[in-house]
């Protein structure tokens, strides 16, 4: 039943009231009526339903048929729907493609989208419905900016495939490219794996960016308890859906809005989760990307500080034996919360439910014997999912990743490229492996531009049998990488960053424990005599993107003033204001 003011007094369609009340609104209000809306919806909050609903991909293709129960939910509980749709760029369509430039440029244009279609019809409430990878913390960004009640509700994981006895996901056909281009894997074999491994509607199904980003929504506070791990395909997807609709106009006329759940606290216990479940090092940039757009002092280094303290106590793929799915099965993000509570990794803080964190971790219902989610005494690995180093050649810091290998240190000589594609086409034809550094620059926000993922290069080198290699670049890594492989290496090389003065042969160190990674070589020197090398042109969006675009470790955001760098003094320093 609607009431009839918010406990501050602040009627629930406040904002869309600008728009529907008074004779001077009458020509708004002749456009709704032919819409669908009568005299007492005009009463009613308006709550926006942001759909990233696509027909090119399984992660989103769903989202359409889950509006349906959303938008019921919001008409139960006394709001009136309005329907707005965005984009996707798929990840694992683009992958290894000029097409994945755009993936990253992507989360920019959803969240600006969202912000535009909310603000435009000054709409009381927001509920983004979110997929693939970019569109989730998309969704966040907006609702930070924005600060008006608003909740995340995620498509969810799909269900593994399967080849005989075998399951498999999307990280086999990666790997299976690889194999085949090594002669260890025929056409048909090859082919088997492809069709093999999406079988049908739901996100990548490994702890990839999607579930990762989905998982600390929800630890945030900004989705539901619960609601994100319903597989896509799962019988009670629906009744999830109905809820959020609900949930948000709860929001509204709670007068809760985003920034209630989006706070330093908060953030770092998203951070503990990714690190927690070994996570994506992706989270990394989109963690700090929100905390920018909601003004929040959050950086790289709580990422880094998150792993330090939250080891790993998720077996999940890509370093692990598990999928999304069986973490549902096991107890869901809600277990993993329970464990992280109980260890004191975390913190309580209020979510989008009107329950406080803890209060849903209560609740959590372990499957006996499960062997998904392990407890902090007994670790699957003893220090978190990545580390954020730095060094001669990222001295604005980079980010590694921990899980999937036991290496703490590695040395050798640089194999420098200048694309993608050119250092994919060496691993192909096995003219770079054992023993080398692969170094793949002007591949940054600003070099790219839009910091293309390098699962294909990873997973041909995993795929030919190549383990004892490094990789380093100022792009990115898809959560479906492994190995010993660092990104985000800033200053980017087409800023002028030390990365762009490596050559073929440097000697390159890379040192978990120390976090550095260094080159043996005279920078200064080589400095002096650079000439910066002619980026490759843009045109539209892309030039517009290379042209505001933020750092990586400022989490790549486009807005005008974004935060410094974090460094490591300036975080024990924060932390030691905090504790006192």
């Amino acid at each position: 039943m609607m009431q009839d003011f918010t406990p501050n007094d602040r009627p629930p369609n406040a904002r869309s009231r600008a728009v529907t009340a008074g004779p001077s609104r009458a020509a708004a209000r002749s456009y709704l009526r032919a819409a669908g809306m009568q005299d007492a919806d005009f009463e009613k909050p308006m709550i926006a339903v942001v759909n990233t609903w696509s027909s090119v991909t399984p992660c989103n293709m769903h989202l359409d048929r889950l509006a349906r129960d959303v938008r019921a939910g919001i008409i139960a509980a006394g709001g009136y729907p309005v329907d707005f749709n965005t984009i996707v760029v798929t990840d694992g369509i683009s992958m290894g493609t000029a097409g994945m430039k755009a993936s990253l440029i992507s989360r920019e244009v959803v969240a600006d989208s969202i912000e535009l279609a909310v603000e435009g019809h000054q709409l009381d409430g927001v509920i983004c419905i979110v997929g693939c990878d970019k569109t989730i913390p998309a969704a966040a960004m907006a609702l930070a900016r924005m600060d008006i009640p608003g909740l995340v509700y995620y498509g969810g994981t799909i269900l593994p495939g399967r080849i005989g006895a075998r399951e498999v996901s999307v990280q086999d056909i990666f790997e299976a490219i690889g194999a085949h281009a090594a002669g260890a894997l025929d056409d048909a074999g090859l082919q088997a794996v492809e069709s093999a491994v999406c079988p049908g509607a739901g996100a990548c199904g490994g702890q990839f960016t999607a579930n990762t980003m989905a998982m600390a929504l929800t630890v945030m506070g900004l989705s539901p308890m619960g609601a994100n791990d319903v597989p896509a395909v799962d019988p009670a997807k629906g009744a999830e859906g109905e809820r959020c609709g609900r949930l948000i106009v709860e929001r509204v006329f709670a007068g809760d809005t985003a920034r209630k759940y989006i706070t330093r606290a908060s953030l770092k216990n998203a951070a503990a989760a990714v690190s927690a479940s070994g996570g994506s090092t992706n989270a990394v940039m989109h963690l700090t990307a929100i905390a920018a757009e909601a003004g929040v002092e959050f950086g790289i280094e709580d990422c880094h500080q998150a792993c330090v303290d939250a080891p790993v106590i998720c077996d999940l793929k890509p370093g692990g034996r598990f999928l999304a799915s069986h973490l549902f099965a096991a107890g869901g993000t809600r277990l993993v919360t329970q464990r992280m509570a109980a260890a004191g990794k975390i913190v309580n803080a209020p979510t989008v439910s009107g329950r406080s964190l803890f209060a849903e971790a209560a609740e959590a219902e372990e499957t006996p014997g499960q062997q998904v989610v392990a407890d902090f005494a007994t670790p699957v690995m003893a220090r978190g999912s990545y580390a954020v180093i730095y060094g001669d050649i990222a001295p604005d810091g980079a980010v590694i990743k921990l899980t999937g290998h036991k290496v703490d240190r590695f040395e050798g000589p640089a194999c420098v490229f200048d694309c993608e594609e050119d250092a994919f086409h060496a691993v192909q034809d096995g003219s770079v492996g054992e023993g080398d550094v692969i170094v793949i620059r002007y591949e940054g926000p600003k070099g790219g531009p839009g910091m293309r993922e390098m699962l294909q290069v990873t997973a041909a080198l995993k795929g030919r049998g190549v383990d004892n290699v490094a990789l380093i670049t100022d792009g990115r890594f898809s959560g479906a990488s492994y190995g010993f492989v660092a990104g985000h290496v800033s200053p980017e090389a087409a800023a002028g960053g030390p990365i762009a003065l490596i050559r073929d042969g440097d000697r390159i160190a890379i040192d978990v424990a120390n976090r550095r990674i260094d080159v043996d070589a005279d920078l200064a020197k080589r400095r002096a005599e650079f000439a910066p090398q002619c980026l490759r042109p843009a045109h539209g969006v892309f030039a517009k993107y290379r042209a505001s675009v933020a750092s990586a470790a400022q989490g790549a955001v486009t807005i005008p003033d974004p935060p410094p760098v974090q460094r490591p003094a300036e975080t024990a320093a924060h932390s030691a204001r905090e504790d006192a």
